[in-house]
């Protein structure tokens, strides 16, 4: 069921919902192959995908993001624009992991508003000097975009912040979601005008473009297309309670592959796609893949970097060099302590000011001997929040100087204007020790900074009269909530809520020996220095290629509405099957083998009631009516079940428990296999299973004849799951010996004899009529899930062995458009029955002579 929140909220994004003007003209038109241009123009969603990837064309990469990696600036004399590439942003940065040969395209805002008379001109440039396209975001638009949802609405509920009073956190607003959508339109368009869909990839950046994959994908189905958040992920109780929570993460899973910073974001994430989607993902030879709709979304986890190289250049400037000497002078004789945050709510800074009260408190020898520095950077958006924030802030740092502080000394220097990068180097090089105290946040990268400033290069050391051979020392203390703290282990890691224990933390990297300083230091300068933002954009890049290269392998269908669209991927031979086309071959053929499901098949699985309906009886009975047909279920379900519901049907064939028990017709006996007759495993299994039951709750156990099933659809998602897998383990061990198969299915774990299996029983009753010297001309399996793979298999093995001289019509059908081993789809058990009447109904229009149709119906497990 579509959630009224994304009613068709793709196309509502292109109405003029917000009176947002469209582009004057498009950029101009993309060359793909000599001679030859791309007409990206045309409309329609579904033609616009070659069956060929061109050759010919270099490798692109577009990357797309909220802001482009340039500054801009108004020259006050000539009146014009002046761009330059922003050195410092992550975007520009990352180029550098990728090969010589690739070009690189940004698709993003400007930092300042461009009039409407200017922007074609600007934009123009742009391409040709930056290789950037600008999005020019109406101001309105951009307000309710950025400081309205993203900031307002996304952010906070990110870092774990809810709108429960109203006065701290802004509630749910739909028009800013709309506005949030439109933004994303847009630069869903201008991403259009520029790409390649063959050839190019394009990687989207962070949490204010998360549906931009949705309008992609629904305009060119098999684009290449990576997302990566550099936010954090918030846990499923968060994330559950956004009202647009289904959009985001459906929009999500229409990228190729999904990037995060640690592993907490991507459990996370998966958590969420597990209990509100009910997607499970696999984990195959070290790469996390969750399977949607026939697509592999790919999960990857890897920290971003810095930039070894714009470090150490700064490192080596002149007015570097000279303000280190300043500030070594100015602190000559005192111990210092850095830190640098944004000035918002979740970076901790009025903890960390509390915590460096609480150490002169205790440590009063520190005190005229110790000096914080916290520099403050601008506040990105302002707010209610942000200005309580800042005035906290400084009204502790008040308190401790005057308390502490006396004529020449300030324990705590808050500075909170913007400061330059050379500056803030500065400060790391001398600090001591830097502290990042942030109560939730994503990467942070002013730990790695540190470590790289303190390492030094040898023009650095020069000026400054340190000895090249004399050790490295620096010491980190980090939240434990930050992204970058699971790979710096030889940080001192604190509960940023725990004041003693910072405080205690801050003394603990003061007075330790310089010789264990100095391990640390080399630990973390090998990984930072290993792991710059090149090893970081080229992993990216090679897991996206790897994640993509099967996408002209599969046939694509673009289903759903709104932001609930999304592709269905398939074998090229996998098809949805006529009724015209099975009923020509059905009237054709004398000697009919149909093989039905029952749970998913005939039966939805949503039914409370599982007897079958009326219909289901009617058209069953009219197919075993015609002595042309035999009828077989073939269900996991017990016998006493099955014949108690189908006894109306005296003609039709029952194999209830996977095959275990076989019935011909009503008034033929039940058939056992032969192949178990020892039932004393359940004695060791069902106490195991019990215990499970007693410590899941919502779970229970189904006893059979000659299986036992613990369910857990019912159970919480994940603990069902971590559950079930834990008695797949002991069921295994402890019936090592035993005649018996442990198998997990859907919400299942199932133990029952070695050999049976739905495949078996249509191997068996495929071989019985070859035998009786009627082999079937005509053969029909339908079902839905796992156990009807086994039916799919071995229908095809069986009817190709020799004995047939004629090989016989095959029609393998699995319900649901899923990968299969089956041929053909249909979509739902409307369509089953659908089909089966058109079946029935071609049987009563012709005298049937003696034939076998077999109807299998699978377990409701």
């Amino acid at each position: 069921m579509v959630s009224s929140s994304c009613a068709n909220l793709l196309d509502l994004a292109s109405e003029d919902i917000l009176d947002i003007p469209k582009s004057s003209r498009l950029l101009p038109r993309v060359m793909t192959t000599p001679g030859i241009i791309s007409d990206l123009d045309d409309s329609g969603s579904n033609d616009d995908d070659s069956d060929d990837p061109s050759s010919m064309c270099r490798e692109r990469i577009i990357i797309v993001a909220n802001q482009l990696p340039l500054n801009a600036q108004r020259d006050s004399v000539k009146g014009r624009w002046c761009f330059n590439l922003d050195e410092d942003s992550l975007l520009f940065q990352l180029k550098d992991g990728f090969s010589a040969d690739t070009e690189v395209i940004y698709v993003g805002s400007l930092k300042v508003d461009i009039d409407a008379s200017e922007q074609e001109e600007i934009a123009q440039t742009l391409l040709e000097d930056y290789s950037c396209v600008p999005t020019f975001l109406p101001p309105e638009l951009q307000r309710r975009f950025y400081h309205g949802f993203c900031k307002q609405q996304l952010w906070p509920l990110f870092h774990y912040m809810l709108p429960i009073c109203p006065d701290h956190c802004d509630r749910f607003d739909r028009s800013l979601w709309q506005a949030y959508v439109s933004a994303n339109k847009i630069f869903a368009d201008k991403v259009m005008e520029v790409i390649n869909p063959d050839n190019d990839y394009v990687w989207i950046h962070d949490y204010h473009l998360m549906v931009l994959p949705s309008f992609l994908r629904k305009r060119f189905q098999r684009i290449k297309l990576g997302f990566f958040l550099h936010s954090p992920f918030p846990s499923s109780e968060i994330y559950r309670t956004f009202p647009v929570r289904e959009e985001i993460l459906t929009a999500l899973l229409n990228t190729d592959l999904i990037g995060f910073h640690t592993f907490d974001y991507a459990r996370h994430f998966l958590s969420c796609c597990s209990r509100m989607l009910g997607l499970d993902y696999e984990s195959k030879r070290g790469y996390i893949g969750l399977e949607y709709y026939g697509r592999t979304v790919s999960i990857k986890i890897l920290p971003v970097g810095v930039h070894m190289g714009r470090l150490e250049s700064v490192l080596n400037l002149p007015c570097t060099f000279d303000k280190v000497k300043e500030i070594r002078e100015k602190f000559r004789g005192k111990k210092l302590i850095i830190g640098v945050d944004d000035m918002d709510i979740f970076k901790g800074i009025s903890l960390k000011l509390l915590a460096m009260e609480e150490l002169l408190k205790q440590q009063t020898e520190l005190r005229g001997n110790l000096v914080l520095v916290q520099i403050a950077n601008p506040a990105r958006s302002m707010g209610r929040d942000v200005q309580e924030a800042i005035n906290e802030a400084n009204l502790t740092a008040k308190r401790i100087n005057e308390t502490y502080g006396h004529p020449g000394y300030e324990p705590v220097i808050l500075i909170e204007h913007p400061v330059p990068l050379y500056e803030k180097i500065a400060y790391y090089v001398v600090a001591e020790c830097c502290i990042v105290n942030a109560v939730r946040d994503g990467m942070n990268l002013v730990p790695y900074k540190y470590v790289v400033c303190r390492q030094g290069t040898q023009q650095m050391d020069k000026a400054i009269g340190t000895c090249e051979e004399s050790s490295r020392t620096s010491m980190l203390v980090v939240s434990e909530f930050i992204g970058c703290s699971p790979s710096l282990s030889g940080a001192i890691r604190v509960n940023p809520w725990n004041i003693d224990a910072v405080a205690n933390a801050l003394n603990s990297a003061l007075t330790i020996p310089d010789p264990e300083k100095q391990l640390r230091h080399e630990k973390h300068y090998r990984y930072v220095s290993s792991h710059d933002v090149a090893y970081w954009a080229r992993s990216f890049e090679q897991d996206l290629e790897r994640a993509c290269k099967d996408h002209y392998s599969r046939r694509c269908w673009g289903i759903g509405f709104g932001l609930s669209f999304r592709v269905v991927a398939l074998s090229p031979n996998f098809r949805k099957l006529s009724i015209d086309h099975i009923v020509s071959a059905y009237r054709g053929t004398n000697r009919r083998a149909i093989f039905l499901d029952y749970d998913g098949t005939v039966m939805p699985q949503t039914s409370i009631s599982k007897i079958p309906s009326a219909e289901v009886i009617s058209v069953l009975n009219s197919l075993c009516s015609d002595p042309k047909n035999t009828v077989f279920i073939v269900s996991g379900r017990g016998r006493s079940c099955l014949g108690e519901w189908f006894a109306p049907c005296e003609a039709l064939g029952i194999a209830a428990e996977h095959g275990y028990f076989i019935r011909w017709s009503k008034y033929s006996d039940w058939e056992t296999c032969s192949l178990a007759v020892d039932f004393d495993w359940k004695s060791i299994a069902e106490p195991v299973m019990t215990l499970y039951t007693e410590t899941t709750d919502g779970s229970y156990i189904e006893s059979k004849e000659s299986a036992l099933v613990w369910h857990h659809q019912d159970a919480d998602p994940d603990f069902g799951s971590c559950q079930a897998k834990e008695l797949l383990d002991h069921l295994e061990s402890v019936l090592a010996n035993e005649p018996v198969v442990v198998k997990r299915g859907q919400h299942i774990v199932e133990v029952k004899p070695q050999g049976v299996s739905k495949g078996l029983v249509a191997e068996k009753l495929l071989s019985a009529m070859v035998t009786s010297g009627k082999p079937p001309d005509f053969v029909m399996c339908i079902g839905d899930d796992r156990s009807d793979e086994d039916m799919f298999e071995s229908i095809s093995s069986t009817v190709s062995c020799p004995s047939l001289s004629v090989a016989p019509e095959i029609f393998a059908c699995t319900v649901g458009q899923k990968p299969s081993k089956a041929k053909y789809y249909l979509d739902d058990t409307v369509e089953v029955i659908k089909l089966l009447q058109g079946l029935a109904s071609a049987s009563t229009k012709q005298q049937p002579k003696d034939s076998l149709i077999r109807v299998s119906f699978e377990s409701n497990a």
